[in-house]
Parts: structure tokens; sequence; C-alpha cells
């Protein structure tokens, strides 16, 4: 696809002129696919209750009433952005006994918070 760019304002094209097919579309179309999903993980990090959570767990295995505690939240609404966190492999957990701890599924996730934390106190 080529446009011509408007000197005026760079992000207005003053005229569309699709390119020959030369397969750019159906490569870049093909590489849309590595990103399926991907929303879905940063729509639970939107909401920060979530990434909290994330980062305690970064910490240490925590068992619900901990996380509560820690957070001053009820155990129902914990246990909701749990179970959220649970259904996109984010976070798993261990039973012991009647307790259930929870932890980081794997660092992939504390390493994407890491790098959110770094580019907000870069300076600008």
């Amino acid at each position: 696809m080529s446009t011509v760019r408007s000197p005026s304002n760079g992000d207005i094209c003053d005229d569309f002129r699709p390119s020959e097919k030369s397969g750019k579309d159906t490569r870049l179309r093909d590489k849309l696919l590595e990103v399926a999903g991907l929303s879905e993980v940063f729509k639970v990090l939107g909401d920060e209750t979530r990434t909290k959570i994330l980062y305690l767990l970064a910490q240490e295995e925590l068992c619900v009433c901990d996380i509560a505690q820690l957070l001053e939240m009820s155990l129902p609404a914990i246990s909701h952005h749990l179970r959220l966190l649970r259904a996109l492999r984010l976070v798993k957990y261990r039973r012991e006994g009647k307790m259930v701890y929870y932890s980081l599924d794997d660092d992939h996730i504390v390493n994407l918070i890491r790098q959110a934390q770094e580019h907000f106190a870069e300076d600008t």
C-alpha cells in the first residue's frame, strides 16, 4: 500500500493508491495472527487491582486471605480477580489442605510489568 503524505499534516493521506500485489499484504496480515489474544492480557493488566495482585505474587506465593488483607478488599472480590487471572494462565494455584496458594504461572508477566514500570519511570 502506497500513500502520499500531506506536507502540512503527516498523519493524513492526500491520496490512497494501493500498490501492486507484492505479497506484502499477505505477509503483514499473517503477522497479525501472532498477536491473537494479546489484547486480552493487556485488558486484564488494565485493571489496577489485577496488576497489584500479579505484582504481589511476583514477590511470593500468597493465599486469597493474604491478598485480600494486603489490598484491603473482600475475599469474593479477590477470588473474582484470581479467576480471571487463572483463565488467562497468568497465575496458578496449589492446595495444601483447605488452603489454596497462588503464584505466577511463569515470569513472563512480571517481566512485562517491570518493563512497563521502567517505561513509566523514564524522563520524557
